[in-house]
């Protein structure tokens, strides 16, 4: 069988096969790192917004890192929507690298040379897209 080609997407694919869902997973490691965060989030819908917002942005992420059709362009619009939350960019950009260390932590030695590579690229390319609102 040949090597994946997105290691991104396979880090997603490797996940999936360990853990039924990531969201409490994430957003547990969030609130742990970043207590602050948990007051952003609404209290009504609870799980069912944060699943669908980690969905999104897992769909988004898999898009910028992979064809970029458009569904990576939620990234910037979302940016914007979180200012007028007075969410902080360092926040929002965080959520990224929250999502990794979660998949790190379920992959465990499964986390390759290549993913550790394709994750740290795609974070620094996220982290400019969030401080300067651009798409490259």
């Amino acid at each position: 069988m040949a090597p994946p080609t997105n290691p991104i997407q396979h880090s997603f694919e490797l996940a999936a096969e360990r853990c039924e869902d990531l969201t409490p997973a994430v957003y547990r490691r969030l609130f742990r790192e970043h207590p602050e965060a948990e007051a952003m989030f609404r209290r009504e819908g609870g799980d069912h917004v944060r699943g669908s917002m980690l969905a999104l942005t897992i769909e988004a992420v898999l898009d910028f890192a992979g064809e970029r059709s458009g569904c990576f362009r939620m990234i910037s619009c979302e940016v914007h929507t979180h200012d007028a939350y007075g969410t902080p960019r360092e926040l929002f950009g965080t959520f990224f690298g929250i999502i990794a260390d979660t998949l790190r932590e379920i992959l465990e030695t499964d986390w390759s040379p290549e993913i550790e590579e394709a994750w740290t690229k795609l974070l620094a390319q996220l982290d400019r897209v969030v401080i300067q609102e651009t798409l490259d």
